[in-house]
């Protein structure tokens, strides 16, 4: 592939946060940006240099797209696998749209991580009531999640027993599902790799994460927050599931730590991701240059760490933590906090549950990191971790 050097422009499907950090990325180092969003005030497309307002399906969108950009990439993993193959007919596209394929069908995916060697909780496809039915009992109690269009805990319904295995697939309307044993959990991590088209590959380190309610609320990243054997594990399950993938552009895998220290494979996403926020203060090549760097064809170089880090998701609940009307958040007194760095997205209401931003701390120590990000918890309103 030959290289594209700053001055020419690249293309994003989607205009969301990640859309809006990778334009960011790519403005810094010189490039122009288009967007295909079909939102006017998304948040990529009111900081692109060019802003494609239609469907992700729509011709005249994406041959405006397609025109204006050098090479494309996309944000989120639910922009329609066809578009990109579209796109790329033309241009180089990455991630590839049979990755993005496999991403958006949790079926095709686990039977990826098994031909990968990666292990994955057990699991059974479930699309007729004859797979129904068949289910073994050594699945139960497990999570009934819908194969297709699920993120953030949503199309997830966990079950104890039969009954309630068949209640929950009639609750998400028959559609085609994956029943997974439910896992004793210690913990949950991931890790961000980006891959060239040459194979060249790079990671960022492990990420120890911490849920509520199906949506992340915590990342710490330093060198005391996982063993090295299993941070080792997870960064070389990571990189066979890229190559399995032949994969091209920043890819995130999301693991499960068990209560003995083993890791079993969750699930992937191809693109950047919201664990992999803490490397913009953190490393000194964050997760959206390397997006930028693959899809450009530049070189890859492995990040470094300089600060231990936390990262905390800024949802829109904070914005109606001490009222029950919207107030902003104290953000003057959280920026007198040492090591504080605000990252807000830009959009203009706030709503419980939607991503608003998120704040960073970084320190000389894991310690100092994790004192001054549980004041800044207690000043926003998040439960402390």
């Amino acid at each position: 592939m030959t290289v594209i050097l700053p001055g020419a422009t690249l293309g994003v499907m989607g205009g969301g946060q990640l859309g809006r950090m990778f334009v960011h990325a790519a403005q810094r180092m010189g490039y122009f940006t288009a967007v295909l969003d079909p939102d006017p005030a998304s948040p990529a497309g009111l900081v692109s240099h060019y802003h494609v307002q239609a469907d992700y399906l729509d011709p005249q969108g994406l041959a405006e797209l397609m025109q204006r950009s050098a090479a494309i990439t996309t944000e989120f993993e639910n922009v329609p696998a066809p578009a990109l193959a579209t796109l790329a007919a033309q241009r180089p596209v990455a991630p590839a749209a049979e990755a993005v394929a496999i991403a958006q069908d949790r079926a095709q995916e686990k039977a990826h991580f098994v031909r990968c060697g990666v292990p994955c909780a057990a699991h059974a496809v479930i699309e007729t009531d004859a797979q129904l039915a068949a289910v073994g009992d050594r699945l139960l109690p497990g999570v009934l999640k819908t194969a297709r269009l699920g993120y953030d805990g949503k199309g997830q319904v966990r079950v104890k027993n039969r009954a309630e295995l068949a209640a929950a697939w009639e609750q998400l309307r028959r559609v085609p599902c994956v029943l997974e044993q439910l896992l004793p959990l210690a913990a949950e991590c991931s890790v961000i790799v980006a891959r060239s088209r040459d194979g060249q590959m790079v990671n960022l380190p492990p990420q120890l994460n911490l849920h509520r309610d199906g949506i992340l609320a915590v990342t710490q990243v330093h060198e005391a927050h996982m063993p090295p054997a299993q941070a080792a594990q997870a960064i070389d399950a990571t990189r066979a599931i890229a190559e399995g993938l032949r994969y091209v552009g920043v890819l995130c895998v999301e693991f499960f730590v068990l209560p003995d220290g083993s890791l079993v494979v969750n699930e992937m996403a191809p693109r950047p991701h919201n664990s992999g926020h803490y490397s913009m203060d953190a490393c000194d090549v964050s997760q959206f240059e390397l997006q930028v760097r693959t899809l450009a064809g530049l070189p890859l170089s492995q990040p470094r760490q300089h600060s231990p880090a936390i990262m905390l998701n800024l949802l829109g609940d904070l914005w109606f933590a001490w009222a029950d009307e919207e107030r902003t958040p104290a953000w003057d007194r959280v920026l007198a906090l040492s090591g504080a760095h605000l990252h807000l997205y830009g959009k203009r209401s706030a709503r419980k549950g939607r991503k608003m931003g998120h704040l960073n701390i970084t320190g000389p120590t894991a310690g100092a990191v994790r004192a001054t990000a549980l004041k800044a918890a207690a000043l926003l309103g998040i439960e402390a971790f």
